[in-house]
């Protein structure tokens, strides 16, 4: 294969998964890890991606990077709702309890799979709490949620209520359970998102939580935005829809985190 050729297949490669491993692509082209180095050189240098620890990313997909929510929202949207129906799993019509949904697309699909939630008791209610307005709207009418709208400065980006008043809100909150969404997961790193403030209403939902579960697909896998918000060891569960790499299976072991793979 010439090398136009290969630059052509590793470009069509970070458009569908948004990031590609050197070895990966060493073994796939059947050439040494130097070549594919000097190929990621050239596409940099082109603009058509950015090279990161052990490999690239699709230009734009930086640390800071961050796409609205109606761009996220047909982004992965199949692998989205295998996970999403994973995590209803956890809230069996026998719960009685709580659970948060942070604001995002993965925990949105969560939403959508408990609309018709329907406890196994009549008359037993599940309290949902959430600081995404489009969440809020998808429950809204559900008659079986006793739904909770968290308050807080919206930011138009993701619809999401964040700041100050946000966070004390949680903190004086204990659900038994807090779906969260990342924009990256890495073994090294943890979970992180691009945005500060959304980050810090993450980790109020992990410490406020008695189980915290990430839903993360596997674009996520190795990912390292701006903005660490969990460390893997203070997460109980991950969501995700294909195995982890090595290095990150590892560390989620090490951290004895579940792993349920939909």
């Amino acid at each position: 294969m010439y090398a136009v050729e290969r630059h052509d297949s590793i470009a069509e490669l970070l458009r569908v998964e948004g990031r590609v491993v050197a070895s990966d692509l060493a073994e796939r082209f059947a050439v040494t890890t130097e070549t594919i180095r000097r190929d990621l050189d050239s596409l940099e240098q082109a603009g058509a991606l950015q090279r990161v620890h052990g490999g690239a990313v699709a230009a734009g997909h930086t640390s800071v990077t961050e796409l609205s929510l109606a761009e996220r929202e047909d982004q992965q949207t199949p692998a989205k709702s295998t996970i999403a129906r994973l995590a209803a799993h956890l809230v069996p019509p026998t719960f009685v309890g709580s659970i948060a949904l942070d604001a995002g697309t993965t925990t949105a699909a969560v939403a959508a799979e408990l609309t018709g939630w329907t406890p196994a008791t009549p008359g037993v209610l599940l309290t949902v709490i959430t600081n995404a307005v489009p969440i809020a709207a998808l429950l809204q009418h559900s008659e079986h949620i006793d739904l909770r709208l968290l308050g807080g400065r919206v930011r138009g980006l993701t619809s999401a209520a964040v700041g100050s008043a946000t966070v004390e809100q949680l903190t004086a909150l204990r659900p038994d359970i807090a779906f969260v969404g990342a924009n990256g997961i890495s073994a090294g790193f943890g979970l992180s998102t691009p945005d500060e403030l959304e980050g810090a209403v993450k980790t109020a939902y992990i410490r406020a939580a008695r189980r915290a579960v990430a839903v993360v697909d596997s674009t996520k896998h190795g990912v390292e935005a701006l903005s660490r918000f969990a460390r893997l060891d203070e997460l109980d569960t991950v969501i995700t829809d294909l195995e982890p790499a090595a290095d990150l299976a590892g560390a989620l072991r090490d951290a004895d985190v579940e792993v349920l793979v939909a």
